[in-house]
């Protein structure tokens, strides 16, 4: 599997990362702080939040967690005014947290599946502009990822649920860059096709084996939450300064033809 490296500096920049306890967050954590950036993460689970600050201290780098439900307003609230209480200024954001749904055909899902997969793929990236925002309006700009996923530009069948909450970040994605264009404030996002996380783990155990979705890739694999990080810290950095409102689909060609 390739290792990426990010050659962009943000030294002296602050990048928040919602949802960076595991996964594609965690990757973008750690590769901010190797870009020089200080990072502020926040995410469930008080330990694995801790064991990723330590691990960008021992990079050499400033970090903070502040522990958050995406489903609390309260919560997303508290994380942006600790960032700016303990960095001064927050440029970066990258909102990641994300659920998987239940594999199956629509009708076997329930209500309590949809208000729950629609609530942190979804309203939980609403909550995290929400208050980046204004922070950046009143500092002069910024830049803001948003997680979808391949599933937010094709339809999958088997996670309907799903598939329309990552379709709801692209559109909330493309309309909230409109809205920001003209202040200095670039909101993309970012749509992975399968990635080795515990997320597609979760999506697929007792349904079927990784190397089958392997095979579904033109490339022939499964992507690493590294190179996705690498896409995000791409869409931060001043190389793309002037995209805004893309969806950057980052899936080995599955969503090509």
């Amino acid at each position: 599997m390739p290792t990426n490296s990010f050659s962009d500096d943000f030294s002296g920049k602050t990048a928040l990362v919602i949802g960076a306890t595991s996964g594609i967050g965690r990757a973008a954590a750690l590769a901010f702080a190797k870009a020089g950036a200080n990072v502020v993460l926040s995410g469930l689970g008080e330990e694995q939040g801790r064991a990723v600050v330590a691990e960008i201290r021992d990079l050499g780098g400033q970090a903070l967690f502040v522990e958050a439900d995406v489903l609390n307003e309260a919560d997303i609230r508290n994380v942006v005014t600790k960032a700016v209480d303990r960095f001064g200024r927050l440029h970066m954001a990258a909102n990641n947290a994300g659920t998987e749904g239940s594999f199956g055909p629509v009708q076997d899902a329930t209500s309590e599946d949809f208000d729950r997969i629609i609530g942190i793929n979804l309203k939980g990236i609403f909550l995290g502009m929400k208050y980046q925002i204004p922070h950046m309006l009143e500092h002069g700009g910024g830049a803001i990822v948003n997680t979808a996923s391949s599933a937010g530009v094709t339809g999958i069948a088997n996670v309907a649920i799903y598939t329309a909450s990552k379709h709801g970040v692209v559109g909330l994605t493309k309309a909230t860059a409109l809205e920001l264009a003209r202040s200095n404030i670039r909101v993309n996002a970012v749509a992975p096709g399968p990635v080795d996380t515990g997320l597609l783990a979760r999506m697929i155990e007792g349904k079927m084996d990784s190397s089958v979705i392997a095979e579904s890739v033109p490339m022939g694999r499964i992507s690493d939450a590294g190179e996705i990080a690498g896409a995000i810290l791409w869409l931060c950095s001043d190389a793309a300064s002037f995209v805004t409102g893309h969806t950057l689909v980052a899936d080995g060609g599955l969503t090509v033809g």
